[in-house]
């Protein structure tokens, strides 16, 4: 029974789906085919053996595997030196090598060629065949390369066949002007309809028009490949590029499938040892290599397939279709297929890749890998683009941008030399060339704004400031980046982590500070001689001076006089919550007051928030305020340990202050316990009884902010804004809270922590 139920379920999405993948392979196929060189009838086994073999062994379950349009040329130029059983033995060894690559599970690693060199060979592939197809479909012979094609355009449209040109004229408009026919219609895929419409219209021509001729069934295409005769090298090389062109296309197919649903993904070297599988098996039987096509699986998805059942019945119906129907692909006109290759070319070459190449300064590797594989060859281009894309990525990993600016009057000799990037040895000619611009005797403050930094570099700055100060200059040198001198001098060189990137307000201290000993010692620290308990503080301020003053230093000038904030910001005086952190915030934005428990008070306000709420609104006119809870908040503890009733203590003398601070919060237990609707939807959310009490309390505190005479005053006069916030520790998530329930202001769905509250999705 289970095997059954395993066999059968989702074909109520799979079946209808993959007869609609089948009808948009077929013509495809025969078209590769017919572009390739091939017997036609070896498109068909590719496809049929794409969808049963790779659908059933590959690691992508919604991919539909077969003929591919980019390897066309390839598969030509092969067929062209070594014929065509010679070239099934060159596909077969390919997919033995895709299975080796499966079985060392380098599928991932093939995903790091340059996607910028795959959309250009695509392109490029493209251009070829929309070359090659013109000439067919205008009745003429295609030349052997590109150039040819387009040197011998002129002469073949003057002496155009007028009835093969109106076929694959029709089925390109067919093709173009199928997304504006009725929806009804659209269900019909457009390759097909455009096929079928041309071929009908054809059928009166009798012999006047070229079409698809093959000898015996498929059965009879059946055929065992040959080894080549010679010329070793050059088959190894063709097996290399087909199994690297084939893998590549069908693991960058799998990734596009697998961003368009939400279901199981895709297992890589899986899938690797599907397509060597498929190419292995098309390759003994006499068809052409295997790769996951996009257009095929789009339409698989798209049809609403839910399973690797519709790929593999895809394959058995055009299994069916070419051993009984085979004599209806011999009244396809070759210009029709022409026609439907032109488009296919024309698909390969997006704008939007160019677009992207463009705007990621990646134009030239790709204008430089299509013309190469356009004019030169297929390996060629990929092998240019791959060794243009690398080079490009050390030029702009390894630069650095140094320049020297002067500052101020010029009278006052200062100046400021900038180093931002990655640092090293072969940065060090225009360093030294910027640091000779700078003037003998000027004051020099060095930024040093780089993750990438080495010795010699290190040793260049230091000669440098000796011999500037020895020449009666100074130098003052700001570190802002993640990789310093002292570490430069210290061990190897080593790119800067981003956990130091976090330094000042967003990592603790004991997260960077675990060497500070090693650096007061080495006389770089700021807490030399400073008493030990103060000594984190003193490093923190320190990394201050070196790493963020200069920063800082233009946005708080025009603070130095007057603050003119934003919002109050009421929170718990907890060391965990960061309120210009969480805010992204800088200083002059937040209005700051925090208290145990972030309270306003119980009947009466705390003279402290009192103050705070009237300078405020009456000396600062904010427009907002603001409350912020916590997860894990000892206040809100305290109180949920308190039995129903109130304190325990509260009768008792010598109450401590933490227990009379308590009382101003002990109302927003009363109605937590009376089931506040914000509880409720705290507890909807997976959060503990603490956490709901404090964001009840939360709440709590907006319903007596509303009813405080100043502020309703101001949210009628001016508008004022009043907002609730709870900040989740354990996630760094920040949730907004208001009398009614809690939302997300995450886009992303709450996620699981282990040491957080129980998750729920939202």
């Amino acid at each position: 029974m289970p095997f059954r139920t395993a066999l059968t379920s989702g074909l109520r999405w799979d079946l209808p789906a993959s007869l609609v993948v089948f009808l948009v392979a077929v013509p495809l196929s025969l078209g590769i085919a017919a572009a390739s060189g091939a017997p036609v009838m070896a498109g068909l086994i590719a496809a049929a053996v794409g969808g049963i073999v790779a659908g059933t062994l590959g690691g992508s379950p919604l991919q539909v595997s077969g003929p591919a349009a980019g390897l066309t040329v390839i598969v030509a130029g092969l067929i062209e030196q070594f014929g065509w059983p010679a070239t099934c033995a060159i596909t077969a060894a390919a997919g033995v090598l895709q299975t080796l690559l499966g079985f060392a599970r380098v599928g991932r690693v093939a995903l790091a060629i340059a996607p910028v060199v795959v959309h250009a060979m695509l392109a490029g592939i493209g251009v070829i065949i929309v070359l090659q197809q013109t000439h067919v479909m205008l009745g003429a012979e295609a030349g052997e390369s590109a150039w040819q094609n387009v040197k011998a355009l002129p002469a073949t449209i003057t002496s155009l066949d007028h009835q093969a040109a109106v076929l694959g004229v029709l089925v390109i408009l067919t093709l173009l002007g199928w997304k504006y026919m009725p929806a009804a219609v659209r269900r019909i895929p457009a390759p097909l309809a455009a096929v079928v419409a041309a071929t009908a219209l054809s059928l009166p021509f009798k012999s006047d028009v070229d079409r698809i001729t093959f000898d015996g069934s498929l059965l009879n295409a059946i055929s065992l490949p040959q080894l080549p005769e010679g010329h070793w090298s050059a088959v190894a090389i063709g097996i290399i590029t087909i199994a690297l062109v084939a893998s590549v296309e069908s693991l960058l197919s799998a990734v596009a499938v697998d961003r368009m649903h939400h279901g199981e993904r895709t297992d890589f070297n899986r899938e690797l040892l599907g397509q060597g599988a498929a190419n292995m098996t098309s390759g003994m039987l006499g068809g052409l290599p295997v790769t996951g096509v996009i257009v095929r699986s789009a339409t698989n998805l798209e049809a609403g397939a839910r399973t690797r059942k519709s790929a593999i019945l895809h394959g058995i119906w055009v299994l069916v279709f070419s051993l009984l129907l085979a004599a209806v692909i011999e009244l396809v006109p070759v210009a029709v297929l022409a026609g439907l290759l032109i488009i296919i070319g024309v698909r390969l070459v997006k704008v939007a890749d160019f677009h992207t190449a463009r705007v990621t300064g990646d134009l030239a590797v790709y204008a430089v890998t299509l013309l190469t594989v356009v004019f030169v060859n297929l390996l060629a281009g990929v092998l240019t683009g791959l060794a243009l894309a690398v080079a490009l990525v050390l030029w702009r990993v390894v630069r650095a941008g140094i320049h020297a600016e002067p500052l101020g009057d010029p009278d006052e000799q200062r100046w400021r030399v900038v180093i931002d990037g990655s640092c090293s040895f072969l940065s060090l000619p225009r360093l030294s060339h910027v640091l000779a611009s700078v003037p003998t005797g000027s004051h020099v403050t060095v930024e040093l704004e780089v993750d990438f930094l080495d010795h010699p570099v290190h040793d260049t700055l230091d000669a440098w400031r000796s011999r500037h100060i020895g020449n009666g200059g100074t130098v003052e040198i700001e570190e802002s980046g993640t990789a310093t001198l002292h570490g430069a001098k210290a061990g190897p060189p080593a790119r800067g982590s981003s956990r130091s990137a976090l330094r000042g307000g967003f990592a603790p201290w004991r997260s960077w500070q675990r060497h500070h000993r090693t650096e007061v010692d080495a006389g770089t620290g700021a807490g030399a001689g400073g008493p030990a308990p103060l000594q984190t503080v003193l490093a923190g301020v320190d990394n201050y001076h070196r790493r963020h003053a200069h920063l800082l230093r233009p946005h708080v000038q025009e603070l130095s006089a007057a603050q003119n904030p934003d919002t109050l910001f009421l929170t718990c005086a907890d060391s965990r919550l960061v309120p210009n952190l969480i805010t992204s915030s800088g200083p002059g934005d937040l209005f700051t007051v925090r208290n145990v428990g972030n309270v306003v008070g119980n009947g009466r306000l705390d003279p402290s928030v009192e103050a705070a709420l009237d300078f405020a609104l009456n000396k600062l006119s904010i427009r907002s305020v603001v409350v912020c809870g916590h997860s894990g908040c000892g206040a809100m503890t305290a109180l949920t340990a308190e039995p129903d009733g109130g304190s325990a203590k509260e009768a008792a003398a010598g109450r401590s202050s933490v227990d009379t601070w308590l009382d101003h919060a002990r109302p927003s237990l009363a109605a937590f316990r009376s089931g506040h609707p914000v509880q409720a939807a705290a507890a909807g959310e997976g959060y503990g009884e603490v956490d709901q009490l404090a964001m009840v309390n939360v709440a709590v505190q907006l319903e007596r902010l509303q009813r405080h005479p100043g502020v309703r005053e101001a949210l009628r006069s001016r508008g004022l804004h009043l907002t609730g916030l709870f900040y989740d520790i354990a996630t760094a998530q920040v949730l907004q809270v208001t009398p009614e329930g809690i939302s997300h202001l995450d886009p992303l769905p709450r996620a699981a922590v282990e040491a957080g509250p129980v998750a729920a999705s939202v």
